[in-house]
């Protein structure tokens, strides 16, 4: 099992930032993947930004430049630093793992972008 919390959601003005963090616990070991999915009303969860065991990333194309997703495994923790944020950014947003046998997933995290 993996447990998954994330912290860090907020208000924030257009083109402000934020850093959200989620911490890992369980069975960290059995983890090849770690990423950031949001969801924004009435629309699909999609992915955000994926890290590997080995750190290799990759960033949507609409958070590129923007967004940068990392992990600090002596701490069991993995962040998205947030920058250059707009109202279309707006959405749950959720940690996720994924092990050989399943997926996992946090609680959310709402981050709100508005004036």
């Amino acid at each position: 099992q993996v447990q998954l919390v994330e912290s860090g959601g907020g208000l924030v003005q257009p083109g402000g930032s934020l850093r959200l963090s989620c911490a890992v616990s369980g069975s960290i070991f059995s983890i090849y993947r770690m990423g950031w999915y949001r969801q924004a009303p009435g629309k699909q969860r999609e992915l955000v930004a994926f890290i590997t065991n080995t750190d290799t990333t990759e960033h949507v194309a609409s958070v590129k430049g923007r967004f940068a997703i990392s992990r600090n495994s002596a701490r069991n923790m993995m962040y998205l630093q947030m920058g250059s944020l707009r109202p279309e950014d707006t959405a749950v947003y959720y940690c996720n793992a994924d092990t050989v046998t399943r997926a996992y997933w946090g609680q959310g995290t709402q981050v709100t972008v508005s004036s």
